[in-house]
């Protein structure tokens, strides 16, 4: 079979591009060289958001595409992505009041059809969200955006892709890739069965992130116009920093910002770094430089300091940006380059650099319009209005959704119910419809893990070890100890 569409990358790019091309009638296969989101697209800040940094940038069109964007996709996965509200403490000897109030202004009106409240000037001197603040804070800013499980929503993707004809392959590595007579013939390698296999297709699309240029040099041998930069950004998780459930918007002297973000009930999330990168993307994790700058602007604002030995986990992800040959890895333009090239009008091999996780919609969109002249009758723009899968919830209102689950499994713990909820939305149905009760879920594996969810994640979500269960499809691996996920591991066979 020649395949219309190979895409290369199954991080959020790779799987929106296989989604949106499958719905349009295309014949798609995507390989993914390990687990899906096992790279750059499960270590994000987890926001959905305008980027109000980039304000500073001018970059107006990229901020009116995300704020757009975030309204969009909160229809099309509610469970999964959420509100939240972001609280920027003044800094007397940074940005002024006026600079902030203009640009939180810009930040409510550049995309009028907005569902979320508007930004409102704070006295942190009687607000509860002054509380966790150093007494020298006294005016702060309130703004909302949006909350996500960067991991899951590339699964979700994944599976809207299955569902339209996609074959997705996980650990699977593409080799080689030559163009012959009237298609790509490209030379894989299965990891799991240690076998290889040629894939047949009339396109390439490389989304391989940090790997793109790798891609287009050692496996695909063609020359390409544009440069890449890798830029690496770290987080770490502490407990929790303060009470509430706003999150925290930290300037610093170099201009750029550090989110403090609720994470999972008991711990809070810093981050990002903004750093060039040089090494393999594979190897990315957090140096003593990184933890030191996230220690040092925490403290700045918080009464309640942190060093790096409170540091429970921490990850890294490498960016692929377009090379704009800015100085500054943070002036970098975080939107999405697509180049395309061909032979004698067919063939064609497309290349994504950069792209921001709120504007991975819309970046399908743009690469299928890209390929409209090779596939002159495929179908029609579809995603804006198609909920992803779960984000139908019962055909009800998120909250609404909640109190339906815990009628109908009334047996289940309150949190236990809300984590399904976030996590899977409706498609929780598919591992709990024919329990009764606890002991119907099957062997326990700790916190609220369970073999029924287990089996439904290898059986549809393409998960096969434990770092894939406990790290992508779900945060557990925050709540068991070796023991419990060496059980894990043992049933796993891994």
């Amino acid at each position: 079979m020649i395949f219309d569409l190979l895409v290369i990358g199954g991080g959020i790019n790779g799987c929106a591009i296989a989604s949106d091309a499958a719905g349009r009638g295309l014949s798609v296969i995507l390989c993914e060289k390990d687990d899906l989101a096992s790279a750059t697209s499960s270590r994000s800040s987890k926001l959905i958001h305008g980027g109000l940094r980039y304000l500073e940038q001018y970059d107006f069109k990229l901020v009116r595409h995300a704020l757009k964007e975030r309204e969009i996709l909160m229809k099309k996965a509610p469970f999964l992505i959420r509100p939240i509200e972001f609280v920027i403490p003044h800094n007397k000897h940074l940005r002024p009041v006026f600079l902030i109030r203009l640009g939180l202004f810009l930040y409510d009106f550049l995309y009028p059809k907005r569902s979320l409240s508007r930004s409102k000037k704070l006295n942190l001197q009687k607000e509860p969200e002054g509380y966790p603040l150093k007494d020298e804070y006294k005016t702060g800013f309130r703004y909302a955006d949006c909350w996500t499980d960067d991991a899951r929503l590339v699964v979700l993707n994944a599976m809207s892709a299955r569902e339209h004809g996609a074959r997705i392959l996980t650990r699977t590595e593409c080799q080689s890739a030559k163009r012959i007579d009237d298609h790509w013939l490209v030379e894989c390698y299965d990891k799991l069965r240690q076998q290889r296999m040629t894939l047949k297709a009339r396109t390439i699309v490389n989304a391989a992130g940090p790997w793109v240029a790798d891609i287009i040099n050692d496996v695909i041998h063609t020359p390409v116009q544009s440069g890449v930069r890798l830029v690496q950004g770290s987080h770490f998780i502490v407990k929790k920093l303060y009470e509430g459930d706003q999150a925290y918007t930290l300037q610093n002297p170099d201009g750029r910002v550090v989110f403090a973000i609720p994470y999972k009930q008991n711990f809070t999330l810093i981050g990002t770094t903004d750093t060039p990168y040089n090494g393999d993307a594979d190897q990315a994790s957090i140096n003593d430089t990184e933890i030191n700058y996230l220690c040092e602007i925490t403290n700045q604002y918080f009464k309640k300091q942190i060093k790096k030995d409170d540091v429970i986990w921490s990850y890294s992800g490498v960016r692929a940006l377009y090379d704009d040959h800015a100085k500054d890895p943070s002036k970098i333009k975080r939107d999405a380059h697509v180049e395309v090239s061909d032979q004698n009008g067919q063939l064609a091999l497309v290349s994504i650099f950069g792209g921001k996780i709120t504007t991975h919609r819309v970046l399908a969109e743009d690469v299928l319009h890209h390929l409209k002249p090779y596939f002159p009758n495929m179908g029609n723009d579809w995603t804006e209005h198609e909920k992803l899968p779960g984000g139908d919830c019962d055909g009800l209102s998120f909250s609404e959704f909640i109190k339906k689950l815990q009628n109908q499994y009334h047996w289940l713990p309150t949190e236990t119910i809300h984590r399904y909820a976030k996590q899977y939305g409706s498609l929780c149905h598919a591992f709990l419809k024919d329990c009764q009760r606890i002991k119907d879920l099957g062997k326990h594996f700790g916190a609220d893990l369970y073999e029924k969810e287990v089996l439904y994640l290898i059986k549809n979500e393409w998960a096969q070890t434990a770092e894939d269960i406990l790290w992508r499809r779900t945060k557990l691996g925050l709540f068991l100890n070796s023991t419990e996920i060496e059980l894990l591991k043992n049933y796993l066979g891994t």
